[in-house]
């Protein structure tokens, strides 16, 4: 069977697949058990209507519960390993340097998801605007993106390398 590319692949390490799965079997487990007890508790206090501590446990659960559906849906669409990469085609997992037309400032980052976080350079995402822009550009060439205020960037790569870790 071939492989093909899913840009909605997330591609994790092991380490950061490791962790969010642990954090959702707490959250389905122990975290949804702690939550119940916190709202009975504050049910048996009285009237719901004006009991705050009953309303802050819901608006927990809520936020637990939502919590669940993300970690479901990131380890739902994720591969864990490396994606493929080419050296000086931007993809993720790639260390990559922009410099900006205009000031011609550099930034360096790890293009990959905000899950693999801990990262010692700042990550961006593939699905932010700067990410999917260059996503699949080689280094020379340029791409445009628009910024959340509306104004047009575009950068030019500079270097597109395989990510080494820390």
């Amino acid at each position: 069977m071939t492989e093909t590319r899913d840009d909605n692949v997330t591609w994790l390490t092991q380490e950061a697949y490791d962790r969010l799965k642990n954090e959702l079997d707490h959250l389905t487990g122990q975290g949804r058990i702690d939550i119940a007890k916190k709202i009975e508790a504050a049910r048996e206090e009285g009237d719901l209507r004006e009991n705050g501590g009953y309303h802050a446990a819901k608006e927990e659960q809520g936020k637990i519960e939502g919590r669940i559906l993300q970690l479901q849906h990131i380890l739902e669409n994720s591969r864990v390993g490396e994606a493929p990469r080419t050296e000086g085609v931007v993809g993720p997992g790639m260390t990559v340097t922009v410099s900006f037309q205009g000031d011609g400032d550099e930034v360096t980052f790890l293009l990959a998801s905000r899950e693999e976080s801990g990262s010692p350079i700042d990550v961006y995402s593939p699905k932010s605007p700067l990410g999917a822009a260059i996503n699949g550009k080689k280094v020379g060439e340029q791409a445009s993106y628009t910024l959340p205020n509306g104004r047009k960037m575009t950068v030019e790569i500079i270097d597109a390398t395989p990510y080494a870790g820390a």
